[in-house]
């Protein structure tokens, strides 16, 4: 169980727009605790008091719209000059509620923007030659622009292989390890960028926060999120240190950072102890957890924990809101680029 994060302080948060883009550093205070207890799992209130500075909110879910407003414009037109729509080709297997939720996500955000959906629901016991032939298919389809493999897979498939079928000029999700192989050495440029780490850095560059020289810690190592998150941290000049299930004394390395991004699945792991005031907070975990007060009987928790965190940082993203809308617009942007590469349009 985790303790609320009490909901009123998004009344308090100031959006970026209202202070002309500044990005004021604060100073710091307090002493960094290095003993993570039991008791650092439950969101408390004990960072400043409620008369304090809050932090801006990047505002992940109005950025998106406008992404998403500018592709469909884009995306007429390309219609319009040369009769071509893009497609966006999805592969679902099994029956994973949350899943299935990002998948009719992604088909609703492709409608918004008249990017054509393909779709194709497998079986939880389906073999791994059935999703090898759907993803077949789809490379060979002209119409389709973009392939997704929904994740994760069943247990019994191999991840990495089906993923590596997919073919990397409609690797949309940027996962094939030739775009990860381009993004991680210099001089090379991938395809694609991975939605989520991409999202990610877009945000930070539409809040005109500085990257370059600047201190970053990634939270998690994952092949969809943390690394290469740290990846284009690097490509931005930051200087980056990834922390993991290993890494000893996370807080301490992580009140180091200028730039946080917390891709871990654990929800309130970093407390507002962990951040240098004045931080840049990014979020990307999101997990459901039960609480009898909300409306729906739960409510959705990030890696960070909200209400300490927002008193300590000079910009933060929610949960929900945040990195979780920008992930689908650079899917769209992704699946746009790739239709553009195919018939040349400029």
């Amino acid at each position: 169980m985790f303790t609320d994060c009490s909901s009123s302080t998004t009344s308090r948060l100031i959006h970026l727009n209202s202070l002309n883009g500044a990005f004021l550093p604060r100073p710091c205070f307090g002493q960094l605790s290095l003993r993570t207890t039991a008791s650092t799992w439950r969101c408390t209130l004990s960072i400043r008091s409620s008369s304090s500075p809050s932090a801006i909110v990047i505002n992940g879910k109005a950025e998106a719209k406008n992404i998403r407003d500018d592709i469909k414009i884009e995306v007429s037109r390309m219609k319009e000059s040369i009769g071509v729509v893009p497609g966006l080709a999805v592969i679902l297997v099994g029956k994973n509620k949350e899943s299935a939720t990002y998948v009719r996500n992604k088909k609703k955000a492709c409608d918004s923007v008249g990017i054509k959906s393909f779709e194709v629901h497998l079986a939880e016991d389906s073999s791994e030659e059935e999703v090898l032939k759907s993803v077949s298919g789809f490379n060979d389809d002209p119409s389709v622009h973009g392939i997704l493999v929904q994740l994760p897979l069943p247990s019994h498939m191999d991840e990495q292989s089906i993923l590596n079928a997919v073919s990397i000029e409609k690797d949309v999700d940027g996962f094939h390890p030739l775009n990860i192989g381009g993004l991680a050495m210099r001089g090379r440029e991938p395809l694609f960028l991975p939605c989520t780490p991409k999202g990610c850095i877009e945000l930070l560059h539409r809040y005109k926060i500085d990257i370059i020289g600047k201190r970053a810690v990634v939270l998690g190592r994952s092949n969809i999120v943390g690394m290469p998150a740290a990846l284009l941290l690097q490509r931005e000049d930051a200087t980056v240190t990834i922390i993991h299930s290993r890494t000893i004394n996370p807080e301490e390395i992580t009140r180091q950072a200028d730039i946080i991004i917390a891709a871990v699945g654990q929800p309130n792991m970093v407390r507002g102890s962990w951040i240098k005031p004045g931080a840049v907070v990014i979020d990307v975990g999101i997990k459901r957890v039960e609480d009898p007060s909300a409306a729906h009987g739960y409510r959705w928790v990030g890696d960070v924990c909200y209400e300490e965190a927002s008193k300590v940082a000079s910009a933060i993203t929610p949960v929900p809101g945040g990195v979780g809308p920008m992930t689908i617009a650079m899917l769209l942007s992704n699946t746009f680029t790739s239709a553009k590469r195919f018939h040349n349009f400029q």
